[in-house]
């Protein structure tokens, strides 16, 4: 039988049919972010057979906060080759909200093609102090707490509720570590200590390396999707929420947000997921998501090590929607959830729906 593509709720059907990354390492001094992203672009474009003048549509994702620069996302088009000149677009997010974007694009019938990117280098200055910068100017900012004592606030309020306790949140660092073995990007890999208090109750083994590195994927529509790739990975569903602004305004135990995003995209409807890469940089981040997202225990929680094996900033959302996808590709997942999130304690949160070819 001639296979198709799952039913989808959109007008077209996308997937992404190519999907690389960078090697995630804790210092790249001798790379710009320039010289870190072009391999992983000839390698995804490679993977298609397309020169990047066939690509219809060209988005990225990445932070001026990290780079130190405004516009400096203007640097890796050079990397890309914007002449003739392209179509292009950047998000101040994680990539995975550019690939949002660049599917939007795709479904308007502008574009059959788009190419995905994102990069972070985080290892030059402290994310622990940038990353305050996401929060409220008025009242949350001026106390300077970092994502970790944020995180830190979030853990204990799970142990509070009974849902957590230290050596669950030990075990999900360890379990997704141990599955990095196999990943030969990721950061870390193997038996890690858990480590000192970073801030009771998380120790160093829950809470995410710090590096550098880049990931884009390939997107394509219909019939050329097919083409592209022998198995694509079909985006079924995809949606994006936010939570309130100010953290003692919602429960930081639960992610509505999450729950909200995952039924628009039509995560609870039909058969369940076999695979979940969620984008959670702390272990208690884990527990929330997967209650929020109602994951069995028969689900492959981020197979690749997730991001407390590589967390390179504004790539690690992308790459769970490329990890998802190339599990997919490979024939080892039938449908597949892809998680992103971006801010303090599951701010903000994406969930995408991936499904194989079915016969």
């Amino acid at each position: 039988m001639t296979p198709h593509a799952p039913r989808s709720r959109y007008a077209r059907d996308v997937a992404v049919v190519a999907f690389a990354q960078s090697d995630h390492l804790r210092r790249t001094d001798e790379l710009s972010e320039v010289e870190m992203l072009m391999p992983v672009l000839h390698e995804v474009l490679d993977r298609t057979g397309l020169k990047a003048g066939e690509i219809g549509f060209t988005c990225s994702g990445s932070s001026d906060y990290l780079a130190g620069r405004p516009f400096s996302f203007t640097m890796t088009l050079d990397g890309v080759g914007a002449w003739p000149p392209i179509s292009e677009s950047h998000v101040e997010m994680d990539g995975a909200w550019a690939l949002h974007e660049a599917w939007v694009k795709i479904q308007t019938g502008e574009a059959d093609t788009a190419l995905v990117y994102a990069y972070g280098k985080s290892s030059p200055g402290s994310v622990r102090d940038v990353l305050t910068r996401q929060l409220d100017p008025y009242y949350t900012a001026p106390l300077w707490p970092d994502s970790v004592a944020l995180a830190a606030l979030q853990a204990q309020a799970l142990i509070d509720a009974g849902r957590a306790d230290e050596p669950a949140l030990a075990a999900v660092g360890a379990r997704s570590r141990a599955a990095a073995e196999t990943n030969p990007h990721a950061q870390l890999r193997g038996a890690v200590p858990q480590g000192d208090y970073q801030v009771r109750p998380l120790r160093t083994g829950d809470c995410p390396p710090i590096g550098d590195g880049a990931a884009a994927v390939v997107l394509a529509a219909d019939d050329t999707a097919r083409r592209l790739c022998a198995r694509p990975a079909w985006i079924t569903g995809i949606d994006h929420r936010i939570e309130a602004h100010g953290l003692g305004l919602r429960d930081l135990t639960d992610s509505p947000s999450t729950r909200l995003a995952a039924q628009h995209a039509g995560l609870f409807d039909g058969a369940p997921v076999d695979t979940a890469e969620l984008h959670a940089p702390f272990s208690s981040q884990e527990i929330v998501l997967r209650r929020a997202l109602r994951l069995g225990d028969g689900v492959a929680v981020n197979p690749s090590g997730g991001a407390l094996a590589a967390n390179p900033m504004m790539a690690a959302g992308l790459i769970r929607i490329g990890e998802a996808a190339a599990r997919i590709h490979r024939g080892g997942s039938d449908r597949a959830l892809a998680h992103a999130t971006s801010g303090p304690c599951l701010q903000q949160n994406l969930v995408a729906v991936l499904e194989g070819d079915r016969t």
